[in-house]
């Protein structure tokens, strides 16, 4: 078996593993990035999801790089797609023109300007990038980690790599096992956190949010694109969520609920021709806006579908065994084709017919056989016992009954979204109340035992949840570069991480490096406020 060594191993290369890996590099450690996908990304790219953000963030409320990232994406617009002359020159371009993302985009794109921002990087040799590894054991001493073994899950090769730090930037925290991290899973208990929201009697450590396939689609309405029956269509076309408070009826229906009152909506997937900005599903995640091109250049718009409809909640993915993780995935593409061919040859018209044969998966987009996204998109992880954990008391409005949240003074970070809770696997319906913008705290970010192995994506120190509102594009990409710069300050000084919180001399030094390398560390005080 081979051996490597390196500064920092990064196992798992989405936003926030991207995002250390240029942190860390940009204090000159060596570092291995390692990704299971074909995609660098993971939200933003094997995932295809457009960033969910805040109110400011054309403003304030992200990380330099992270705002780099989203220059960059207008700039490849603006630099190769012949965009008419008003779309060009607009600062804030929306590639898409879709509601929930003032950056709706493709995902080929976010991919690209990643690959563009580790290039210089890759180039001198400071980053390196594996792609398709998975770990599969870790060598611990103590309460030190020293190696990773990764087995590569197309050759079947496998290389250990040794390190100083390793951060597990993983979708579903899978180090933490491996190593024997103290982690939590689930939804803990109200007893155990006192957060209004969490669940009566014991934890549920199997109650975990939705997955969901997403996948982009265009509409070519003088075409008949329609799939062949998914095996699993007639099973999904009678599926009633089991939840509580009640689901609306079949999840493949016009009518669901709205996530904040539980009340039925009935949004159409086009908005009227009288009513062209009335909310539909399409304007929703629309990633191509015809608008944006001259008439000779005009495409058929595309929407990512990642909607209520192909919310997949029969089973948990953590800590079961691959059969089982196997089945629940396989279920989980079954029901997002299952909802193209209801939208293809079901979904009310408003002419009275039914069904909208011109859509059609867009397989360029993903860089899939099918154009199915390569990866579910992941609201969940694994999440370790923290030195600090930040819980909806700290941040939620109602919790605090306050005007702010709570101040961290180790902050590392800021971030704001609603606590949003999508259907759960515990049969729990929407939970999506009121957050004030918050910082991220460096405890969150310290095992309560591990010396050097750190998360890096949504695995920190939250609750079921507090998630809610951390898990997000932003924030994940915040924790990332948070973490390849302290293991970076760490192995510089040296000294371990928690040494850092716990002495005012160094907390004082990391923070100065953050603030350098363009980190927010707290809200500007006319903003501390909830937008409902």
């Amino acid at each position: 078996m081979a051996t490597q060594s390196t500064d920092i191993l990064i196992v798992g290369g989405g936003m926030g593993g991207c995002a250390a890996a240029m942190a860390a590099a940009s204090l000159d450690r060596r570092v291995i990035l390692t990704d299971p996908n074909d995609w660098l990304g993971g939200q933003l790219t094997s995932q295809a999801v457009p960033p969910d953000e805040h109110p400011w963030i054309e403003q304030f409320g992200c990380t330099a790089r992270y705002r780099q990232w989203r220059d960059g994406v207008r700039q490849y617009y603006r630099d190769h797609y012949p965009l008419t002359a008003e779309a060009r020159a607009n600062r804030h371009l929306n590639p898409g023109d879709g509601r929930v993302s003032r950056l709706c985009h493709e995902p080929r794109v976010a991919l690209a300007v990643i690959e563009q921002m580790l290039a210089s990087d890759r180039g001198r040799g400071a980053i390196r990038v594996m792609h398709h590894p998975e770990p599969i054991a870790v060598d611990v001493d103590g309460d030190t980690v020293r190696a990773v073994t990764l087995r590569n899950t197309r050759s079947g090769d496998e290389v250990t790599v040794e390190a100083d730090y390793f951060l597990d930037a993983t979708e579903l925290g899978d180090l933490l096992p491996l190593a024997a991290v103290e982690y939590v899973s689930g939804a803990e208990s109200a007893r155990d956190t006192a957060e209004p929201h969490a669940v009566d009697g014991p934890p549920q450590p199997d109650n975990v949010q939705a997955i969901t396939w997403c996948f982009p689609i265009a509409f070519d309405p003088a075409a008949d694109h329609t799939i062949d029956k998914p095996a699993q269509y007639d099973r999904w076309r009678q599926y009633v969520p089991d939840l509580s408070p009640p689901w609306t009826g079949p999840l493949l229906a016009p009518v669901d609920v709205m996530p904040i009152t539980l009340q039925p909506r009935r949004l159409p997937l086009f908005p009227p021709p009288s009513a062209p900005t009335d909310p539909c599903w399409w304007h929703y995640r629309r990633i191509v806006s015809a608008r944006h091109y001259p008439p000779k250049h005009q495409p058929h718009e595309v929407s990512l579908v990642n909607w209520p409809m192909n919310d997949f909640i029969e089973g948990n993915l953590i800590d079961q065994p691959p059969h089982q993780v196997a089945e629940y995935l396989a279920s989980a593409r079954q029901l997002s084709l299952s909802l193209l061919y209801w939208l293809q040859t079901e979904a009310p018209r408003p002419d009275s017919g039914v069904g909208f044969p011109g859509l059609h998966l867009r397989p360029d987009m993903t860089g899939t056989p099918d154009g199915l996204a390569e990866q579910p998109y992941i609201r969940e992880s694994r999440r370790i016992r923290a030195q600090f954990t930040v819980t909806e008391n700290h941040v939620g409005v109602d919790a605090r009954n306050s005007d702010a949240a709570e101040t961290f003074h180790d902050s590392v970070g800021i971030g704001y979204y609603r606590i949003d809770l999508h259907i759960s696997t515990g049969q729990n319906n929407y939970i999506d109340i009121a957050s004030h913008p918050f910082q991220i705290p460096l405890g969150a970010l310290l095992p309560v035992r591990v010396n050097n192995l750190l998360p890096a994506c949504k695995n920190i120190g939250t609750t079921h949840i507090s998630n809610g509102c951390y898990r997000l594009h932003p924030v994940e990409w915040n924790i990332g570069e948070a973490a390849g710069l302290l293991a970076a300050f760490c192995i510089d000084r040296p000294v371990p991480p928690r040494a850092v919180r716990e002495r005012a001399d160094l907390l004082e030094a990391f923070q100065t490096l953050l603030v350098e390398q363009g980190i927010e560390l707290q809200w500007p005080r006319a903003h501390t406020v909830v937008v409902q």
